[in-house]
């Protein structure tokens, strides 16, 4: 399961996100081609591929502990644009945060914080060849 959030059409963006791959279809290509086709739908003009959305910008956040995702959009050609340090308070319950230990007398204590990276992929990148790389790991068929 994945989806288009954050979406402006102001600004012809979107975020490809909330990402869950259910354990037998990780580390196959069921995600780098719901990508692919997340990226085709998004970036192509739609005088190319009728009823694409011709968007700017893709970005993907993901925790910068998370290597396979990281991993995944660097494949998928997007590019690393930085890291939002300690971006985001976690609901208690969760134990993968950013590794870093919280203030003494933080009001949230019982909440561990997040360092986002933010990567993209632009319109720009997609026409100067990122479409072929992602159309090319699209025929992974295993």
């Amino acid at each position: 399961m994945m989806g288009l959030i954050n979406s402006s059409s102001t600004n012809l963006s979107t975020e490809i996100g909330c990402i869950m791959i259910l354990p037998p279809f990780q580390r196959t290509h069921v995600t780098s081609n719901a990508v692919g086709l997340l990226l085709s739908y998004t970036l192509n003009l739609p005088s190319r591929q009728g009823g694409a959305l011709g968007l700017r910008r893709v970005f993907w956040q993901t925790n910068s502990l998370n290597a396979a995702s990281i991993r995944l959009a660097g494949r998928m050609q997007f590019k690393l644009e930085g890291t939002l340090r300690w971006d985001r308070v976690l609901p208690a319950n969760k134990v993968a945060g950013n590794g870093k230990k919280l203030r003494e007398g933080d009001p949230r204590s019982e909440s561990i914080g997040r360092d986002t990276v933010m990567l993209g992929l632009c319109w720009d990148d997609w026409e100067e060849g990122a479409r072929d790389k992602v159309e090319e790991i699209m025929k992974r068929t295993k």
